[in-house]
């Protein structure tokens, strides 16, 4: 499997069409990177050797690297964001600003070379900008060899030593990371706490470190035998010479590398049946260790949650780890802080695992796009824990439609469109993001009906998996599934604050018929599901499409009579129709009963005679 996987997308040339309207195309790396690691000054030094295929059409003339660590320096622009915005996240504050020179993170790239010719670089923050010896040329590859050094801060935001329940490396954006370039040209944004974008390609990564300490991460262990800690064969005896051991490591096919080490590792491994190995490592501490033993199964469940219902997991292994500072998703593990109640243990682990489809699989840009990202995983991972922890909830996304409303009326919400450093509140982006990015997809399922949506994701991972999707591109996944056009909806949703509210204007019985009128009262429009209940207890839906949509979705319940009327422009402020006097009087009638359009004022919705 480690084979195939590496040849997968190697050139990324497959004809599809993207967002720019042209042939779709990726970049690609091979990183070979040996590290050597100082455990007492939390230093290290590291060689990188970086294997870059342009395929591009365009003839590159400079290149950028990420040097995350920078970050976590006083006056940085993580720092003085944290500083000055409305609402700083309580993990950061002026943490950074106050970091020692021994406590601050840095990397400092000593060496670079392009093809053995020397290189002038130049260091911005986080981001390391490099002048070519010779221009990249369409199709060519480039070999870069470079040397640096790195010091891990102290844990202040997702990477850092010592983090508060004593994990002592949670290494995550440790190492200089060539910046992707994509249609839309370079993405070489400073790093400030937010979302990220990587070129897909291969890792070979050795880690030298202290003999006592076991590492979890990224890749497939090269030398189990020699490491040791769980990973060998069963009955092998490890002897380790000298005071430090090495771990090699192999990443297939991903956009990132992470590790993190510890001392006083448990390590666990559990096998899902015909699919990965999970890999748990977790802190020998008596208060966590029940919970993270009963997680095991419970994330064996997820993973064939998340196979079943986006699309296979494609490696052979996945690693949840303790570490970092809540839970962040890298390729092939998570870090996830191990001090919880067991719900919350299981929540963080789904939520974060579902990160492995919809970001290291379905790798979309996160700083443009990140409610694609966050949102998409939040829908999955809420239906899957009402499966696997027998919630038995109706709605299982209520709770995203509930933050979003309370969004909607903050009077601080910006698009989703926006770039995820450029909230002016971080509430604001954690709402569009996570609430409202979920909202979009259990409202498109009220669109285009849940069958449909269920096909549409995955049909999206079938056609985008180890690619760079944009929301255009899962848009025309489900028009081609739906059968619908839905660029309206796109566009309203996540362009602009536009929302929905729409009302039961009047109810008048006239002879044998009843008009009824509804009203929009908001700019963005939306097909009408309507229920119409009468005294006799019987009931039966009528169905207005949106002319915008060019199409109609299935009956969602067959069991009830559905009436198909015509279509609503959207233009037009007001709809009437008409219902037959039925054998009994109207008792109710409802707008979108089962809660599916995110109406910000329901109070409007029923009309009770």
């Amino acid at each position: 499997m480690k084979k195939i996987f590496s040849l997968i997308f190697l050139f990324g040339i497959l004809n599809i069409t993207a967002q720019n309207n042209t042939s779709y195309w990726q970049q690609h790396v091979d990183y070979k990177m040996t590290v050597d690691m100082d455990v007492k000054k939390y230093q290290y030094k590291g060689s990188q050797e970086l294997v870059y295929t342009n395929n591009s059409p365009d003839t590159l003339h400079q290149v950028f690297y990420h040097l995350f660590f920078n970050a976590f320096q006083p006056n940085s622009e993580m720092d003085v964001r944290s500083r000055t915005i409305a609402d700083p996240d309580g993990r950061v504050k002026d943490r950074i600003s106050k970091l020692s020179q021994e406590e601050i993170g840095y990397l400092k790239v000593t060496s670079l070379k392009q093809n053995g010719a020397l290189l002038k670089h130049h260091t911005e923050g986080t981001v390391l900008e490099v002048s070519l010896d010779k221009p990249i040329l369409p199709g060519q590859k480039v070999t870069f060899m470079m040397e640096f050094n790195g010091q891990v801060p102290q844990q202040i935001r997702r990477s850092g030593r010592n983090n508060k329940e004593g994990v002592a490396l949670s290494m995550t954006q440790w190492y200089p990371k060539m910046a992707e370039y994509d249609f839309e040209g370079w993405h070489a944004d400073p790093y400030i706490a937010r979302e990220f974008h990587g070129v897909w390609g291969n890792f070979d990564v050795t880690i030298n470190i202290d003999k006592k300490y076991i590492l979890g991460g990224s890749g497939y262990i090269q030398n189990p035998n020699e490491v040791g800690y769980g990973y060998e064969a069963p009955g092998t005896k490890i002897k380790r010479k000298g005071k430090k051991i090495s771990w090699h490591f192999i990443a297939p096919n991903v956009h990132d590398f992470t590790w993190a080490a510890d001392p006083e590792y448990i390590h666990d491994s559990v096998k899902v049946p015909n699919g990965p190995v999970l890999h748990f490592l977790y802190k020998d501490n008596t208060d966590i260790i029940d919970n993270w033993k009963k997680l095991q199964p419970k994330t064996v469940e997820l993973t064939q949650y998340f196979s079943e219902h986006i699309g296979k997991y494609p490696y052979d292994q996945y690693s949840v780890i303790q570490g970092g500072d809540g839970g962040m998703e890298y390729a092939m593990c998570t870090l996830i802080t191990g001090h919880r109640k067991f719900g919350s243990l299981v929540g963080v682990t789904a939520h974060e695992m579902a990160h492995a489809w919809f970001q290291h699989i379905l790798a979309t840009n996160e700083s443009k796009h990140e409610w694609m990202d966050e949102g998409f995983t939040s829908y999955i991972s809420n239906l899957a824990m009402n499966k696997v922890m027998n919630q038995n909830s109706s709605n299982p996304n209520l709770g995203a439609y509930k933050s979003y409303y309370r969004l909607a009326q903050s009077g601080i919400e910006q698009p989703q469109s926006t770039h995820a450093d450029r909230y002016s509140h971080n509430a604001a982006y954690g709402a569009a993001a996570y609430s409202k990015g979920e909202v979009f997809l259990a409202q498109l399922g009220y669109i285009i009906g849940k069958q449909n949506l269920a096909k549409t994701i995955k049909e999206y991972y079938k056609e985008w998996k180890f690619k760079h999707p944009t929301p255009n591109d899962f848009k025309r996944i489900a028009e081609k599934v739906s059968g619908m056009q839905l660029d309206w909806y796109l566009t309203d949703w996540t362009q602009t604050t536009n929302k929905i509210d729409y009302s039961i204007q009047s109810v008048i019985e006239n002879g044998d018929q009843t008009t009824i009128t509804l009203q929009r009262n908001e700019m963005m429009p939306m097909p009408i599901d309507i229920t119409v209940k009468y005294i006799d207890g019987t009931q039966e839906a009528y169905y207005i499409p949106l002319r915008m949509m060019r199409g109609e979705k299935e009956n969602q319940n067959p069991s009830i009579k559905r009436n198909i009327l015509k279509d609503w422009a959207w233009t037009h402020p007001t709809y009437s129709f008409n219902i037959k006097k039925n054998k009994t009087a109207i008792n109710q009638i409802i707008i979108d009963e089962k809660e599916g359009m995110a109406d910000i004022n329901k109070s409007n919705n029923l009309y009770k005679k």
